[in-house]
């Protein structure tokens, strides 16, 4: 594993609990990170910190909320003194229908989890980052968001959305030293797969010229890179690791 030097350095990593966070979480330790867990099962994210080791914080938090998430960001503050990185990782897929089949409901929830929630994170900490005159924030896409999955409409334009907000932050910050990024993963074999049909599975497999899902650690490489001091010249970009699916 190459190791990516981000001693010193604070992360928030939403939907950290699970999946590509836990993923990521793990990364960022290794690296020398510390990091806190904002994920709405507080009892998955307090295990995951405690089987990760010491430098993890689990804290409850719904990114849905701005009230909560600004008192997240406060509590993180207070215990590791500054936010230098943010994950926006916190994802749903929504049930797999028909844009005629979806109940408005439906596709109001996965956008207020996937696109909203990254926006309050975004508004709470950015300034937090501007009077530290650093920050990286790295967000977590998907290919459906350049390519538009069918049966999940929802999911796809909430990811497309998380790519525009990237573009816009991006050049809104670039001037601060405060880098942002999005990446556009395949799927991967996590608890997410349980709130799709197989199907669905089985379509976006069939995409993938490498003929397979994407690993957690694959994908958590590449964020620990965008998350580090390294990456000092990309912003507003979107970066593709989707085992050959992306045309652009």
């Amino acid at each position: 594993m190459n190791k990516y030097d981000l001693n010193g350095r604070s992360a928030v990593v939403t939907g950290g609990a699970q999946g590509f966070g836990r993923a990521i979480t793990e990364r960022f330790v290794a690296s020398g990170a510390k990091v806190a867990i904002w994920d709405h099962d507080i009892a998955l994210a307090e295990k995951t910190a405690k089987e990760i080791g010491a430098g993890v914080t689990a804290f409850k938090v719904d990114v849905t909320d701005p009230a909560g998430v600004e008192k997240a960001r406060d509590d993180v503050l207070k215990a590791f003194g500054k936010i230098d990185i943010l994950v926006n990782n916190a994802g749903i897929a929504g049930i797999n229908k028909t844009v005629w089949e979806t109940d408005l409901e439906e596709w109001r929830k996965v956008l207020r989890i996937n696109l909203d929630g990254p926006f309050i994170c975004c508004k709470a900490i950015v300034p937090a980052m501007l009077s530290q005159g650093y920050g990286r924030i790295v967000n977590i896409a998907s290919i459906a968001g350049k390519e538009g999955n069918p049966n999940a409409a929802h999911y796809s334009s909430s990811k497309a959305g998380l790519i525009a907000l990237t573009k816009s932050l991006g050049k809104e910050l670039a001037q601060h030293n405060i880098l942002v990024n999005a990446v556009t993963p395949a799927a991967a074999k996590t608890a997410i797969f349980d709130q799709m049909t197989q199907q669905h599975i089985d379509f976006m497999l069939s995409k993938i010229p490498k003929g397979r899902f994407v690993l957690v650690e694959e994908l958590a490489a590449l964020v620990a890179w965008l998350a580090s001091e390294d990456c000092a010249f990309s912003t507003g970009a979107v970066f593709d690791i989707s085992g050959g699916r992306a045309t652009y």
